[in-house]
């Protein structure tokens, strides 16, 4: 898909390093958050690379003259996604960063997730079983592309067959909630996130 000079395409591997640093450009409720880290590595391990490597076909990026500028990442099953992840991610994440220590606001969030990950409750997955993140650069927000990343994402999962898919929103970023519901999506509950939800 083209619009313009901007064009949404597959992920490839050598997307890697753009998807780590949009995640951090976008991990503070949809803003900059490189001063709330003290590795900027560290939202990607938890947001984006992972579904990079382990949901390459459900991975898109927004390309604009050469230039990753943002994404839309899903997992088709969050159930087997995140037994995955015990198995093959969390461990080498937990040997690779023996001994870090929480040193900016944000560096907690992610460290003790790494260590003691939380499963999503199966409330929400049976219904709406796959999940999905998407993140922009600001300089191409609000021009539609947000819409065009979602749309290719729920192609993708109905194409494979999902039925359901959810996301999380930051309750700090509340009024994002309705460019989703414009989308199709529908409020859920509110935890630690507000949860929506779309049946395909």
């Amino acid at each position: 898909m083209t619009t313009s000079t901007l064009s949404i395409r597959q992920a490839l591997e050598a997307d890697r390093p753009a998807l780590s640093d949009i995640c951090l450009k976008t991990a503070n409720a949809g803003t900059d958050a490189s001063a709330l880290y003290s590795d900027p590595i560290y939202p990607s391990l938890r947001f984006s690379l992972p579904y990079a490597r382990f949901e390459p076909d459900l991975a898109f990026v927004l390309e604009q003259q050469g230039d990753v500028v943002g994404y839309v990442l899903g997992a088709r099953d969050t159930e087997s996604f995140e037994q995955r992840m015990l198995r093959d991610w969390w461990p080498q994440l937990r040997e690779k960063l023996a001994g870090r220590e929480a040193q900016l606001p944000l560096d907690a969030g992610v460290l003790d997730f790494i260590r003691q990950p939380v499963s999503k409750a199966s409330a929400l997955t049976e219904r709406y079983p796959a999940h999905l993140h998407i993140n922009l650069l600001p300089r191409v927000q609000g021009g539609g592309y947000g819409r065009r990343l979602i749309e290719t994402e729920l192609d993708a999962l109905r194409r494979a067959g999902v039925r359901g898919v959810h996301l999380g929103v930051s309750l700090k970023n509340e009024r994002v909630c309705a460019f989703y519901q414009r989308l199709g999506f529908q409020f859920l509950f509110r935890a630690q996130s507000i949860y929506m939800g779309q049946l395909l």
